[in-house]
């Protein structure tokens, strides 16, 4: 395969980076690869750029390519939130070898948006690790939020969930909230006697609440389970993402349209019923004519797609 123009595509996310590697002309996929996770917020521009390259060329061996293959690499990857980030990880991975020819970057939301719909006016939430969303309109238009956690005004995914969790476990422990499931829960997460005890380690930073980011379903679980409190977090997260989309779209004048609203990622692909339940109610009341898609499809997949658009145009 070596001498054989080849494309790139990766799809990196806060928890694992997807890579595969395809036929600009025929899109049939030659290789593939998946990596940790790549938020440079967590991790930095330098570490997130390797977990990047150490995965594409995972991917390039597979496929039996070389890194002088390379003619295009689309990289939609989580925390390209600002136009300076975008520019920066730009940087970072156009002075990588396969990235010398051609390197498009941007946020992870647009891999998942086009592995669920090809429309031209249309949303998408990934609610994974945190969440973020997009809305795209046919004339080019767009409408984004910062997705930079509590200080612009987001909540939920597996990291908004986990600091819930801790505030409802303590508040159960000490009499201001009602009893949860969520604080035993808590203590088996961490090994630890008591939510007073939790609370001190991670003040002085013994343990990190991102400890348990990866406890989510089980949160979902005692929500069926019967349990009031973690059920109202997943209702209230499934109408946050549906509330997202609908702002979103609202925002492009598409609220009264025929729209798909396509949701993924960690949680939002699960397609669990309290939170579909939450999703559509937030969008029956803001967006009524939009179709929920859950999309179970890897967003390399959209990744992949959107590569090829661009290898393809002259």
């Amino acid at each position: 395969m070596a001498g054989h123009p080849v494309v790139v595509a990766v799809d990196g996310g806060g928890s694992k980076t997807d890579v595969v590697v395809v036929d600009p002309a025929t899109g049939d996929v030659l290789g593939s690869a998946r990596g940790g996770g790549c938020s440079h917020h967590q991790l930095g521009i330098p570490a997130a750029t390797a977990v990047v390259d150490a995965a594409v060329l995972e991917a390039l061996t597979a496929a039996g390519a070389s890194v002088s293959d390379v003619v295009h690499s689309g990289c939609y990857l989580t925390a390209i939130d600002t136009p300076e980030e975008q520019a920066a990880v730009h940087a970072a991975l156009t002075a990588l070898p396969w990235g010398a020819r051609s390197v498009v970057v941007d946020n992870d939301v647009f891999a998942l948006l086009r592995a669920g719909t090809d429309a031209a006016d249309a949303a998408v939430v990934i609610c994974g690790t945190g969440i973020n969303g997009v809305a795209v309109r046919s004339d080019g238009a767009t409408a984004r939020v910062l997705a930079l956690g509590d200080i612009s005004g987001d909540w939920g995914g597996s990291s908004g969930l986990a600091e819930e969790v801790l505030w409802y476990a303590a508040r159960a422990e000490d009499g201001r909230g009602e009893p949860t499931a969520l604080r035993d829960a808590l203590l088996r997460w961490t090994d630890r006697a008591s939510v007073h005890d939790v609370t001190l380690a991670v003040h002085t930073g013994e343990l990190a609440v991102s400890s348990w980011w990866g406890r989510a379903p089980e949160v979902v679980a005692l929500a069926h389970e019967g349990d009031a409190v973690a059920r109202g977090l997943i209702d209230r997260q499934g109408e946050e993402i549906g509330l997202l989309a609908a702002s979103l779209l609202a925002r492009l004048d598409l609220e009264g349209s025929e729209v798909p609203v396509v949701v993924g990622g960690g949680i939002g692909a699960t397609g669990d019923p309290v939170l579909v339940a939450g999703i559509e109610r937030a969008l029956a009341a803001r967006v009524p004519k939009a179709t929920l898609m859950i999309v179970h499809e890897r967003p390399v997949v959209g990744a992949a797609h959107l590569a090829l658009a661009t290898a393809r145009t002259p």
